[in-house]
């Protein structure tokens, strides 16, 4: 390969005024060379308003944006010298801009030494010192100099060897890569990913994303070791069962981009304009609060290593269960996807490269905090450089978890984003995290300099239903804080300045979209009744009691599911009953009269808890967790009964009991429930049990006679009924709950609920599928309880149904051999006879 940089393309004691001329100098030496059309110069400075592209020590990686390469010629790099320095980013001065126009992956490699001479200090400074352009041409190029050594060399690969394509239509990304790693790690064999003449340790995270491995790469996979066999072919597995789920992802994204809704307002008086891109629908008006953030000042505080050592392990195992219980209340509030982004930062602690980065900097003398510091911000700069827009993107996840890490260790590095008053918020860029914090009752919107529409804070707004618009440019942190705004989320379009006439047409066109919002809940609010009659009760999972009003909005009626395990997360001891009776008042006056279902605690299997010391299990799905715990631990039952039969006496409420799988267990907590009711003179009120297990679908003609109702928790039903980890990284794709076995099970259920005229309702995942809805409603059940975004979907695919169809469509699916026919069954001339 030819190399990239030549002497003509380096300009030696250069000066810039700023930013944006070094980019255009460095821009200029490219277009005269041949190797870029003068346009692709406006997509170098473009990137800048998306992303930062300092390096770090002194370096800027300047490059265009993956959309303008049709205007690069070859693949081609230009370095700007600046001795005095230029101001990059946020105090940063560049004295190297190095210039890439790639076409494709050959700059990869000079990426690559770059960043090892960021390590090298003595080397950085000959480069900007030089007098002579080809000290930095065999610099970059890989060409050695005296005793300099900045070759990179691939990898071979290990003996045994696979070869695949990587069919993901966005590449490589943070998600998969930790499924990958996740199964790497279950074997002892070497392994390697080789993509190019780039190779990665799959049981790396980081290394994985640098491969920059994008839709339809070419990949060998190699191992070598004791069970390099085994490793390959569940690697490979991991890969390919992997490729459905992110075909559908991105399917689901164009369908949200191609229901994006056109600009809904523009001023006609002259406004200051932000354009930037959709990241949440939505329409606001109101004051913005300008939220500054400066980088982390950590300071080199030198201390003994070894006590350093044990700080920093302590900071990881804190932030590990952290990352855990946030993973646990984003999956609680907002769903499963969303949970996902926090289970990869957690996976990131893992990565070994940026751990021995920092361990290497604490044995060489530095300070704990300003070690990982400094290990994690040559890890995002890495991400961040490079070419793929996703795969930078996750600079911004490194640099949160990084955050969380340093916040253990003592350093204050916390961002507010909490506000006292409605306003639109505005800032550089919000790390997932703190999205996922915001409360959308004050937050009326928000804006970001840099971001994409498939970040991970895109993707939060977008759930939480928060009007966003992200890549808005640097000018957007010019804006006086209080100043008012108004924010089209769904054309991505921020205007300040704007008149008082144009301010009324604004709220004008606001209580427009209001009343169009409002005629839609009154469809979402017609019962789920079938064509021929029959009406299901539609309830939603939520976990707090703010929730309920959105839920109503979306249709439901009543809450099917209250989880109750937010109150013990995020917190170093139990609530008090007080607190726990507070929280249960409110949810009783929020439902107004309608159904409530409140699930008592459901600790343990996925959902641990670190104050409760609970013992290490080798297998807790199986072990002791929700009612089996609650039964050995009453200081934490008996507060909770306490607190839920004092909310009755406000207002009607269900209790139900997790994870029952003998009829002991429910007799014991039936008891344990009228005890507390009697001492404190409530209301009787329905006692209930959550089928998952089973043992208690097979038995439940007999725990029908016990208790007063069942909701069926198809997720944990299907991972016991097909003995599937629905965490394994291999095999939670088989956790299916169309599969016939678990549809027959719930038929058991129902039927043994029958013969004592007991209600049943269903708070899995599969009451949120229209086709498992539908199946469900002709298996008999009388109530689906699911998240508040499927509800609308679910109650149309009722109303458009007859009963007697979807009992046909239940029995064929009982009939079927697996999944697959299940789900052919959802075929047009189904849905026609429907």
């Amino acid at each position: 390969m030819p190399s990239l940089l030549t002497a003509e393309l380096v300009r030696l004691n250069a000066r810039a005024s700023s930013k944006l001329d070094a980019i255009v100098q460095a821009g200029e030496l490219l277009a005269a060379a041949g190797y870029i059309e003068p346009a692709y110069i406006e997509s170098l400075q473009g990137r800048e308003q998306v992303s930062n592209t300092y390096l770090g020590s002194g370096v800027a990686i300047p490059h265009g944006m993956q959309e303008d390469r049709h205007l690069i010629r070859r693949t081609g790099v230009a370095v700007l010298q600046l001795p005095e320095g230029v101001e990059w980013h946020d105090g940063e001065r560049a004295n190297l801009v190095v210039a890439i126009a790639a076409q494709s992956d050959e700059h990869i490699a000079l990426l690559q030494r770059l960043t090892r001479l960021i390590g090298d200090p003595a080397q950085l400074l000959a480069l900007v010192e030089a007098r002579d352009p080809h000290v930095l041409v065999e610099a970059l190029n890989g060409a050695t100099r005296g005793t300099s050594t900045v070759i990179d060399t691939t990898p071979a690969d290990f003996e045994q060897c696979i070869e695949l394509v990587l069919d993901y239509p966005h590449g490589l990304h943070a998600r998969p890569a930790s499924a990958w790693v996740a199964t790497s790690k279950r074997y002892q064999a070497a392994m390697r990913v080789r993509h190019g003449k780039l190779a990665a340790d799959p049981k790396n995270l980081v290394s994985l994303l640098q491969l920059g491995a994008t839709a339809n790469a070419q990949l060998v996979l190699s191992a070598q070791g004791v069970d390099a066999a085994e490793a390959l072919a569940a690697l490979k597995r991991t890969i390919e069962n992997l490729s459905a789920e992110e075909h559908e992802r991105a399917a689901a994204a164009r369908a949200r981009r191609q229901k994006a809704q056109p600009v809904a307002w523009a001023p006609l008086d002259p406004a200051t304009l932000f354009d930037g891109v959709s990241a949440g629908p939505g329409f606001a008006i109101g004051p913005v609060r300008v939220l500054r953030t400066t980088q982390p000042d950590i300071q080199d505080r030198p201390a003994d290593t070894l006590e350093a050592t044990h700080q920093l392990d302590r900071a990881l195992r804190e932030t590990a269960s952290e990352l855990d219980a946030l993973t646990r209340d984003t999956t609680a509030r907002l769903g499963a996807a969303e949970g996902e982004i926090f289970a990869a930062h957690r996976e990131l602690l893992n990565d070994t490269e940026l751990l021995n980065a920092a361990a290497r900097m604490l044995l060489d003398g530095h300070g704990v905090a300003w070690s990982w510091h400094q290990a994690a911000e040559q890890q995002a700069a890495r991400l961040a450089a490079l070419p793929d827009p996703l795969l930078a993107a996750r600079a911004t996840d490194l640099r949160d978890v990084a955050r969380r890490v340093l916040k253990h260790l003592g350093e204050d590095v916390a961002t507010d984003t909490r506000l006292d008053t409605p306003a639109i918020l505005i800032a550089e860029d919000l790390a997932p995290s703190d999205t996922a914090m915001l409360d959308p009752a004050v937050t009326l919107g928000f804006c970001t300099v840099s971001g994409g529409p498939t970040s991970h804070t895109a993707i939060l707004a977008r759930t939480l239903g928060v009007p966003a618009a992200v890549a808005c440019g640097a000018a957007l942190m010019d804006i006086a804080d209080g100043s008012e705004a108004v924010l089209d989320g769904s054309s991505g379009r921020l205007y300040i300045g704007v008149s008082a006439t144009d301010r009324d047409r604004a709220r004008h066109t606001q209580r427009q979209l209001a009343d169009e919002a409002q005629r839609a809940a009154a469809n979402r609010a017609l019962p789920a009744a079938t064509l021929d009659g029959h009406v299901l009760e539609i309830g939603a999972n939520i976990t707090r009691p703010e929730q309920v009003r959105d839920a109503i909005a979306s249709g439901a009626d009543g809450v099917g599911l209250m989880r109750t395990e937010f109150l013990f997360l995020e917190r170093h001891d139990a609530p008090s009953e007080d607190e726990q009776y507070d929280c249960y008042r409110r949810m009783v006056e929020a439902s107004g009269g309608r159904q409530l279902i409140i699930r008592t605690l459901d600790i343990g299997g996925d959902k641990q808890v670190p104050y409760l010391n609970l013992p290490h299990e080798s297998n807790p799905f199986l072990g002791v967790r929700g009612l089996r715990l609650c039964l050995r631990r009453p200081d934490l039952f008996l507060p909770q009964l306490r607190a839920l039969y004092r909310a009755a006496k406000d207002g009607p409420l269900w209790i139900m009991f997790p994870m029952v799988s003998t009829l002991d267990e429910a007799r014991q907590a039936l008891a344990l429930a009228e005890t507390v009711r009697v001492e404190l003179g409530a209301p009787k009120v329905p006692l209930g049990i959550m089928v998952e297990t089973p043992s208690a679908a097979a038995f439940a003609d007999h725990f029908a006679a016990l208790v007063d109702f069942f909701s069926i928790g198809t997720n944990d039903l299907t991972q016991y009924v097909l003995a599937v980890d629905r965490e394994h990284p291999e095999l939670a794709r088989m956790a299916e709950s169309l599969h016939p076995a678990v549809l027959r099970m719930i038929k058991q259920t129902v039927e043994g609920a029958r013969r004592h005229r007991k209600w049943v309702g269903v708070c899995g995942g599969l009451a949120g599928d229209p086709l498992g809805a539908s199946i469900l409603a002709g298996l008999g059940v009388d109530e689906l309880s699911m998240s508040a975004r499927d509800i609308p979907a679910v109650k149309s695919r009722l109303r458009a149904s007859r009963l007697d169809a979807l009992q046909a469509l239940a029995r064929r699916a009982l009939d079927c051999e697996d999944v697959d026919a299940v789900r052919a069954l959802d075929s047009d001339d189904i849905k026609a006879a429907a």
